[in-house]
């Protein structure tokens, strides 16, 4: 019975290849002439939902026909599986021309003739950094005008056929597909493809890949850039190579293409921080031993001879501060003098770097024609779920047309709701900081006297001290808690953005932005800012601590400082988060598509189609370009906002978007279903948040130089309290450590056992002694170390922020040359254009005007239908 299957299968196999020569891995109609420029794809499932699913398509597919589109069904008796019918979408010439005109897409009317930039001397040393010319500059440049049907002899129209890249081609039949009516239900009239695959009419809407990415395609029309980017670009062994910009934009758009070209900017500026920020870190390493804190920490007759009052109530013993030596040793490397140096660098840093940017994007805006592109074109676009909704019309006041519009008072309800959830779940997330803070109050003792008791945990106690193993477990905690509600905030804010239907999409992305950013902002960076501002600063002293909600003891910073715990949680989430990251982008999506094509493997190339193999891709979906730039925004701000508790971030974020490069553009050429291309001539919104975190890591930086670090304490004692003139430093210990009588202890805060009948104990804090008269009240020298805090502070915000600004003016946002281009082409085509103009006014004069031909008028009609269904 199993053989008899089998033949059957051979059958059916043999009569499909003998059915159809050609390979069926071909971007092109039956005809092999007509280029498929979008795949629709449904399956036949006879539920009650079956007849109203065909009555769409049919009502969808006669309105898409009318528009001017050319349509070829693939029965599902073709498929893999026999179950998927495909629609293949062509889009001719008449088409292309009409939405080009209402898209104001700009096509080549002269090739460019101002001369390129002057040759780098450093070429010869980069020349191994380089790709080949062709990969690099695929097209020649060209001036470029706005498409109009009525001037077709002014462009360079060598062939129709490929005078519209497939991108643009994509784009074009994407704006048709989203605007296309197929009915009326419940008395309102619906359309796009968006509605029709929500409801599940159809299971995929998708342009093609133009041949496979491992090899390229036998047609010999075929371009084979999708081959040509993974060979030369998302190969991680190709990642010392520069970036085919003009490639990923001509084969992705020009969303796509700035996404890379901003990503790889900020990797290349990332090199010069993270080699600074390894000096630094070297600088550390090198001076542990010189550093007189940890030596007397280290000393048995110093540190070995302060008793350290109990870190818990009644559980914890007396301590003594030698145990802490070799944290004390580690928290040099990130607190010392280049930690200063480092913080300023940052600030200066993070400014050349945003202004670069806006010089490159300037460049790119040229190099791409995007200089005339501005948002408001697509202000005009609105969203086809915004004209769905809104039932109202009111006159536009720039277009005069009549177009639909949301109530006041519907917008003010749904801003309410919006609000409130989002609040709502800010709120969430502080709730469970607050948690997590009280994880960490309640193990401590546990850790504290877990570690003093367990003989086995000896040998490793001087490294693994209880506020580390605190820190290091609540960070874990941390970690997982901001893992989890991320995944349940991402559908919320989608829902809530949907609920306020945008008017735009770049009104949706901007409003989606935001919301996320914020909730990511306080998400991630909240336990950050707990153990760098807040840890360690209201602890009270002994016999006098503070609880949290009058139960738990604040937690204190470790002797050497709370530095190496703010180093300590900002690693394990920076890194984690990458890691994490890395792994979700790369392995989910491979295995994913791994399992859907486990039955196609064995095909012939002849079978499985190229609309097929498309298919069984995971879909990269509208928001897929904003979780990307979310991820490295995050990331961002770890390498600003607390960069001076970690000098190595830089160089962990370098490291990670070496491969983060690699592995986006592999999954996106590998994994992923060719995308629509879209235009964007900048990062969007995303600029604005950066320049304002730049902003704020200089503040959060200036605080956790002055209260994290004990940088300023120790510059104090150098200057007005040392106690020996050829040791300035020595006796710093002894200095910043407050004398407590153990005798004033109340039976709350008094350990159950004192076997070494200890008198006094020693607390960090600057407070007078037992026998003084101002009992245990602030000394002097706290209200110096505190004034000099706040002056330090006041002085590196205003250096750092003067540098900045005069950096930023001194740093023009457009070059010199491309100012000079842009003037050049402008004139150039408004010549050529007023030229053209007059040589069609001699024809006219003579001639007269020319009729229309039969598909012009039946896409033009087509396009008044939609503009009317709308």
């Amino acid at each position: 019975q199993q053989s008899g299957r089998r033949y059957n299968l051979f059958l059916k196999r043999r009569l499909r290849i003998d059915k159809r020569h050609q390979s069926k891995d071909s971007i092109f109609f039956r005809d092999g002439v007509r280029r498929i420029d979008f795949v629709l794809s449904y399956v036949d499932d006879f539920n009650k939902e079956w007849e109203k699913k065909l009555e769409r398509r049919k009502e969808f597919e006669s309105n898409l026909q009318k528009a001017g589109l050319e349509l070829e069904t693939e029965d599902k008796k073709e498929s893999e599986d026999g179950k998927i019918f495909f629609v293949k979408i062509h889009a001719p010439w008449e088409v292309l021309i009409t939405y080009a005109e209402v898209l104001n897409i700009k096509v080549p009317i002269k090739e460019n003739d101002i001369p390129s930039m002057v040759e780098n001397p450093l070429d010869c040393v980069l020349s191994p950094l380089r790709l080949p010319e062709k990969v690099m500059h695929p097209e020649p440049d060209y001036f470029t005008a706005p498409f109009s049907k009525d001037k077709q002899e002014l462009y360079l129209i060598n062939d129709e056929s490929t005078f519209f890249s497939p991108s643009m081609r994509n784009r074009i039949v994407n704006y048709i597909l989203t605007r296309c009516p197929y009915g009326t239900e419940e008395g309102k009239k619906k359309f796009g493809i968006k509605r029709l695959l929500n409801n599940g009419t159809y299971t995929a809407a998708y342009p093609l890949h133009d041949c496979q990415y491992w090899k390229k395609a036998n047609d010999p029309n075929c371009d084979n850039e999708r081959y040509t980017l993974y060979m030369e670009w998302a190969r991680f062994l190709r990642f010392y190579k520069e970036q085919p910009l003009d490639l990923i934009r001509k084969y992705y758009g020009e969303k796509i293409g700035i996404y890379f070209a901003w990503l790889g900017f900020y990797t290349e500026m990332l090199f010069l921080a993270a080699v600074v920020g390894l000096i630094c870190f070297l600088y550390g390493l090198f001076t542990m031993d010189e550093n007189m804190s940890s030596k007397e920490i280290c000393d048995p007759a110093i540190g070995g001879e302060i008793i350290m009052c109990p870190l818990c109530d009644q559980e914890c013993e007396y301590w003594r501060l030698n145990t802490t030596c070799e944290s004390s040793q580690y928290s040099h490397l990130f607190d010392n003098v280049a930690t200063l140096f480092f913080a300023i660098f940052m600030g200066i840093w993070v400014t050349l770097f945003l202004e670069f940017w806006k010089r490159r994007q300037a460049r790119l805006k040229y190099e791409w024609d995007l200089v005339d592109f501005e948002e408001e074109q697509q202000q005009l676009q609105l969203r086809p779920e915004y004209e769905a909704k809104c039932t109202q019309k009111k006159r536009n006041p720039v277009t005069q047309e009549m177009e639909p519009y949301l109530p006041l008072t519907s917008q003010a309800v749904r801003f309410c709701i919006s609000g409130t959830t989002v609040l709502f779940w800010v709120s969430l997330i502080i709730a469970s900081m607050i948690a997590v803070i009280v994880y960490r109050l309640a193990v401590y003792a546990a850790f504290a006297s877990l570690m003093e008791n367990t003989q086995t945990l000896q040998p490793i106690s001087g490294l693994l001290t209880p506020q580390l193993a605190t820190s290091v477990t609540a960070s874990c905690l941390n970690f997982v808690i901001i893992m989890i509600l991320n995944f349940f905030y991402e559908r919320i804010a989608i829902w809530i953005t949907d609920m306020e239907i945008p008017r735009t999409h770049m009104e949706y992305e901007n409003r989606l932005t935001m919301k996320m950013f914020l909730f990511q902002f306080v998400n991630y960076y909240s336990s950050c800012f707990y153990v760098a501002f807040f840890k360690g600063k209201f602890v009270g002293y002994p016999g006098a601590y503070t609880y949290m909600f009058n139960r738990w003891r604040n937690e204190e910073c470790d002797p050497a400082g709370c530095l190496i715990e703010l180093t300590t949680q900002l690693t394990i989430v920076m890194a984690g988060k990458q890691i994490w990251g890395n792994i979700q982008e790369a392995f989910v999506p491979w295995i994913c598509n791994w399992w859907g094509r486990r039955k196609a493997r064995n095909n012939p190339e002849n079978l499985y189609s190229r609309w097929e193999q498309d298919h069984d891709l995971q879909t990269f979906g509208a928001l897929g370009l904003f979780y990307e730039y979310l991820e490295m925004v995050i990331q961002f701000g770890f390498i600003t906002l607390f960069v001076a508790s970690f000098p190595l971030a830089p160089l962990l974020a370098l490291m990670n978007n070496i491969l983060e490069i690699r592995v986006d553009s592999w999954k996106l050429t590998t994994q992923y279903r060719r995308p629509v291309a879209a235009k964007a001539h900048s990062i969007g919104v995303w600029q604005e948040i950066l320049n304002g975190m730049a902003i704020l890591s200089v503040v959060t930086n200036a605080f956790i130089v002055a209260f994290t670090s004990d940088m300023i304490p120790r510059l104090v004692y150098y200057y007005a309290y040392y106690e020996n003139e050829d040791s300035p430093m020595s006796g710093y210990i002894n200095n910043s450590l407050s004398v407590f009588l153990i005798s004033d202890f109340p039976d709350r805060n008094k350990p159950k056992e004192n076997p070494e009948n200890f008198v006094i104990c020693r607390y960090r804090d600057y407070r007078y002694p037992p026998d003084h008269e101002r009992k245990y009240l602030h000394s002097m020298q706290f209200w110096h170390i505190l004034a000099a805090k706040l002056a330090f502070i006041i002085i590196m915000e205003h250096v750092v922020f003067i540098v900045k600004f005069f950096v930023a003016w001194m740093i023009p946002d457009v070059p010199a040359d491309v100012k000079a281009k842009i003037k050049r082409e402008k004139y150039l085509t408004q010549k050529i254009l007023h030229e053209y103009e007059l040589e069609k006014l001699k024809e006219r004069l003579c001639q007269g005007d020319k009729r229309a031909t039969e598909k012009e008028f039946i896409a033009t009609e087509g396009r008044m239908e939609l503009s009317r269904a709308m």
